[in-house]
């Protein structure tokens, strides 16, 4: 046998064994990344389990924006751990406070004051108050640069018999600093059973703080009120809250000033925090005959536009709509929709700008999440949220005012409404 064939042989052998320590290794680790697969997904499939965001160097896939980057869930339960422990009242804390708290958290995230979670108990209160009946001081607050504001104290409440006006700022509660709370945790510091007192520390422009107590009383909130001056041939309603009982209460009215033929109408909207869609609709349909009265603009879907639905009885009669500070949400769609039709002529000052609309959603326990999901838009596509409805004729209400029993705004809607009816007549 030569020796190049002796040569060529020992290089065959040697590339076999090459070859074969290659698929050796190769089988080896396909073995253990097979396996290390298989525990992933079977940590995946286990509910005991929570996974968010990626698993890191393995699946690469794109998570469709969800997370900005991986998330380590562990840090909740650490953290929940933490406070279970070392709280220094931890033993009054419970699960169930903890769980909602954590929710709140959660949904508070978006920074946006009217989306909110709300457990049973704040649930059941703000089912309450769309009923127009519950246990308290009677005023309208929310959240205003941060500062637990009162929007509206309600009509013949003990709110307003105290003197709470539109804009006053809530420093505490009973003694305790409202900062950092939400507003619902402050309506639940308000609230209370009929007969006891709270005492709310009051900031009103440049004046001193002041504390203000109030006798809490069952609040029966009817959203509409109406009456007719013989003596001027005015007619004035005003409602409240837009309510379940508005939109009745409001023909009923209609069919008053269908008898008494008046010279003009006063919608009196001021201190009036909202209250449902559909019932701001419907009443300023009574003026707009067809068209679009509010249109809702979010961020993922075409602008939804609420149309007219009326034979508009009210639309050759002049009218005012009274505004202030503590006009809100609907009332500033109604307000606004009259304007831009030219329905009706706004008296007082710039509205509270709540231009955002608010889904709920109810969950199996009792509690509930309402979250802000698109935003106002007046029927010539002005934006309510933020700004609020500047009024076409300013006239402020000071608490000079307020004090000599003078409502200047009511005052100034009357004289429009007299010169109005004179012009048209000369």
């Amino acid at each position: 046998m030569s020796s190049s064939s002796t040569s060529r042989r020992k290089w065959r052998w040697l590339l076999v064994l090459f070859l074969f320590l290659i698929a050796l290794a190769i089988g080896f680790w396909s073995g253990i990344l097979y396996d290390e697969k298989a525990q992933i997904v079977r940590r995946l499939s286990d509910p005991q389990i929570v996974f968010l965001g990626k698993v890191t160097g393995l699946y690469n896939s794109d998570t469709g924006g969800r997370l900005s980057s991986d998330l380590n869930f562990d840090l909740f339960w650490q953290t929940w751990d933490m406070i279970k422990s070392n709280y220094v009242d931890h033993d009054q804390l419970t699960d169930k406070q903890m769980f909602y708290g954590a929710l709140k958290g959660l949904v508070g995230s978006t920074k946006d004051p009217y989306t909110v979670f709300m457990d049973p108990e704040d649930a059941k209160m703000f089912n309450e108050d769309l009923a127009g009946s519950f246990s308290g001081i009677g005023a309208e607050v929310g959240l205003r640069n941060d500062v637990i504001t009162i929007i509206a104290p309600l009509a013949d409440t003990p709110a307003e018999r105290a003197g709470l006006r539109a804009g006053d700022k809530v420093y505490a509660i009973d003694q305790q600093s409202t900062a950092g709370l939400t507003v619902d945790e402050a309506v639940k510091k308000i609230r209370g059973p009929k007969g006891t007192s709270v005492t709310l520390t009051i900031g009103r422009g440049d004046a001193k703080l002041q504390d203000i107590t109030i006798v809490r009383d069952n609040i029966v909130v009817k959203s509409l009120d109406y009456s007719y001056d013989s003596a001027t041939g005015i007619y004035t309603i005003t409602i409240s809250n837009f309510n379940a009982d508005t939109e009745a209460l409001f023909a009923t009215a209609v069919e008053d000033i269908k008898v008494k033929k008046p010279k003009g109408l006063i919608l009196d909207l001021r201190n009036n925090p909202g209250g449902y869609l559909d019932t701001a609709v419907a009443i300023a349909s009574y003026w707009i005959e067809s068209g679009v009265v509010v249109s809702e603009q979010s961020a993922t879907k075409p602008p939804r536009q609420h149309l007219a639905r009326g034979l508009a009885p009210l639309s050759n009669l002049p009218t005012v709509v009274l505004i202030n500070q503590g006009s809100a949400s609907a009332s500033e769609i109604v307000a606004g929709a009259l304007m831009d039709y030219g329905q009706a002529t706004t008296i007082g000052k710039t509205t509270y700008g709540k231009g955002s609309v608010q889904m709920v959603n109810d969950l199996p326990d009792g509690s509930m999440v309402k979250i802000t999901t698109a935003k106002w838009l007046t029927p010539s596509g002005t934006s309510i949220n933020d700004k609020g409805i500047t009024p076409n004729i300013e006239v402020d209400f000071t608490e000079e005012d307020f004090n000599a029993n003078r409502d200047p705004q009511m005052e100034k809607a009357r004289e429009f409404l007299l010169e109005k009816f004179k012009s048209n007549n000369e």
